[in-house]
């Protein structure tokens, strides 16, 4: 498996790098070698262009997410017709609900899968970014995933208000904890109005498993980021931040275009008819 994933991830990383570096070459090309505020803004805007080339390639596959949730919401009525069928069964059950889901063309993965194809992308930025330090000084290591010399120095002493976008918080001094202790929040606080945003809209679900991962979503998440953060180098935690932004004004128009479906309108018994 692992000699599988290697060259996999390998191919990942060089993905990354190469939409990092035209994005770098772009507003290189626009801002010369722009560091104003102690910032090397053409980097800064090369991973919120990455961030932006991702989530924007991904809009088509987000929107079959959408529709597929709304799809299994509506389905929940007949989907707890079964669970309660066959109770104690799960065999049978799981089979039955395959049966539902194949002939209301529905795949429930398409719920999970934007997460999925995303987790490669915060991997390979974070091996990148943890490689690009001012310490590799083998040129082999350097010249890794189609960067040249001179691209890896400038990457690797890169800053983002004073403090190296490949540094991790509480490293380099008080500047760098300032840096990724308000971007670790920031982070943390977007992950929080995305989740609430959602739930605020939909409510919370009914099924009692279902309202556990929202209350993960929730709570548990930005709580986790909050401790993880302090171990991503400040250019993950700006790209994790960049993608909250992007997802929550995504989250905007999708809930405006696909509204969720509001409860089942409820049959008032007609009226007897006058008696003559």
């Amino acid at each position: 498996m692992s000699t599988l994933f290697s060259p996999l991830m390998a191919m990942v990383y060089s993905a990354i790098s190469a939409v990092l570096l035209f994005w770098h070459a772009a507003w290189d090309t626009v801002l010369g070698d722009a560091f104003g505020w102690q910032t090397s803004w053409s980097w800064v805007l090369g991973i919120v262009f990455l961030v932006l080339t991702v989530r924007t390639a991904l809009i088509p596959i987000v929107i079959r997410q959408v529709r597929t949730q709304r799809a299994v919401q509506l389905l929940q009525p007949k989907v707890k017709a079964l669970q309660d069928k066959h109770k104690g069964d799960r065999q049978t059950l799981h089979q039955e609900l395959q049966k539902l889901y194949r002939s209301e063309q529905v795949n429930p993965l398409m719920s999970i899968l934007p997460m999925l194809l995303q987790a490669p992308i915060l991997l390979g930025l974070l091996h990148v970014l943890r490689h690009l330090r001012p310490t590799v000084t083998s040129e082999s290591a350097r010249t890794l995933y189609g960067w040249t010399l001179a691209q890896f120095d400038s990457a690797a002493n890169a800053r983002l208000f004073g403090a190296p976008i490949a540094a991790t918080f509480g490293g380099h001094g008080g500047t760098v904890t300032i840096v990724a202790a308000i971007l670790i929040a920031a982070m943390a606080a977007t992950s929080f109005l995305t989740s609430r945003q959602m739930i605020r809209k939909t409510g919370w679900s009914p099924d009692p498993q279902a309202r556990t991962m929202q209350r993960l979503t929730l709570f548990a998440i930005p709580l986790s980021l909050l401790v993880s953060g302090a171990f991503f180098p400040i250019g993950v935690v700006l790209y994790w931040l960049t993608q909250n932004l992007f997802a929550y004004g995504q989250q905007v128009w999708i809930l405006r275009r696909y509204p969720p479906p509001g409860p089942a309108p409820v049959k008032r018994p007609s009226a007897p008819a006058a008696r003559g």
